[in-house]
């Protein structure tokens, strides 16, 4: 599902656009109006640039933004040349052409626009504004996106998605974790959009953010209970918690070995399943599992340093022989 009004990226209209965008970027259709049902298929920008001069390609399956430096080099050029130059880039696979800081459009541009049917439009905003205001745009407008049942939390300044059965205690860890100093993103309903190639971000409904259900408490508002620093709007996913109900014939993983990931929207992230039962401190757990995560996140991993030492000290020990490594040989490497 794409995050663009709920329709798939492909339906994405230059028209669609100007309507959706238009007063957030300050736009204003000059020519080629006709072109208006072509479809934007990329996020990618493109300034022409030397592509305008025919020394390098126009990739005409990108918007196509002109500045100050593009539109000098237009002016400049007799109208042979620069009828050739516009050729070049008023192409039927370019899906809009942009002039940023209400520079003056020269004729033949409007006059080639209209002939090409390419949308042709004005902005107040200088580029650099504009490239930034318009790939947020796109950002949103491309991405997948998902409803995903649990509590997110900020742990640390990591993104910490709670799962499990109902009833498990999902908002009861996740209020103690509150309670500690960290912040709630969203409980219960938890939209969560691809932003990258493996990027995940996480946020609340607009119409039930900033409260949480505890079962014989009610429905809370952490804000007003906590304060403005207790909740954020939205945050990146960094790690998915699974509690899960203790099962003493369940043999759990107790070394850490096996990395496992929960994967949304294609995207994988590291997911940590916790039994629950009687006496256990999940809260120190998962802020436990946080800190380990931000380990992990800069190249330190403890039990694969654990597992290697040990390797080694077994594979020293029989290559020298039984008893070579003495304890405090072994208490030097371990």
């Amino acid at each position: 599902m794409s995050g663009f009004e709920g329709d798939d990226m492909s339906e994405l209209t230059v028209e669609k656009f100007y309507k959706s965008a238009g007063n957030r970027l300050g736009l204003k259709l000059v020519g080629g109006r006709e072109g208006l049902t072509r479809h934007i298929r990329s996020s990618h920008i493109q300034k022409p640039g030397l592509a305008l001069t025919g020394l390098s390609p126009i990739d005409a399956h990108r918007v196509q933004i002109l500045g100050e430096k593009e539109i000098v080099y237009l002016s400049s050029l007799a109208e042979p040349e620069l009828v050739t130059a516009l050729q070049r880039l008023l192409v039927p696979e370019v899906p809009c052409v942009f002039v940023t800081r209400n520079l003056d459009i020269l004729p033949t541009m409007l006059q080639l626009a209209d002939t090409t049917h390419t949308p042709l439009f004005r902005t107040s905003f200088d580029s650099g504004e504009f490239i930034q205001a318009l790939s947020r745009f796109f950002e949103e407008a491309f991405s997948s996106f998902c409803v995903v049942h649990g509590v997110l939390v900020e742990v640390f300044g990591l993104g910490v998605l709670i799962i499990g059965a109902s009833g498990v205690g999902k908002s009861e860890c996740a209020l103690d974790l509150i309670s500690r100093g960290h912040r709630l993103v969203a409980d219960d309903v938890v939209d969560v959009t691809r932003v990258g190639e493996n990027a995940l971000m996480g946020s609340g409904s607009h119409l039930i953010k900033h409260h949480m259900e505890v079962r014989g408490l009610g429905i809370i508002n952490i804000r007003d209970l906590f304060g403005i620093t207790a909740v954020r709007e939205k945050q990146a996913l960094d790690l998915v918690v699974e509690l899960v109900d203790w099962d003493q014939r369940k043999d759990y993983d107790r070394l850490g070995l096996d990395e496992k990931y929960y994967t949304i929207l294609d995207a994988s992230v590291s997911l940590l399943q916790i039994p629950v039962s009687p006496g256990r401190n999940l809260t120190t757990i998962i802020e436990v599992a946080a800190r380990n995560q931000m380990l992990k996140q800069h190249g330190i991993h403890s039990v694969e340093e654990l597992h290697k030492r040990l390797s080694w000290a077994i594979s020293a020990e029989q290559s020298l022989g039984a008893g070579a490594l003495d304890d405090e040989d072994e208490g030097k490497i371990l």
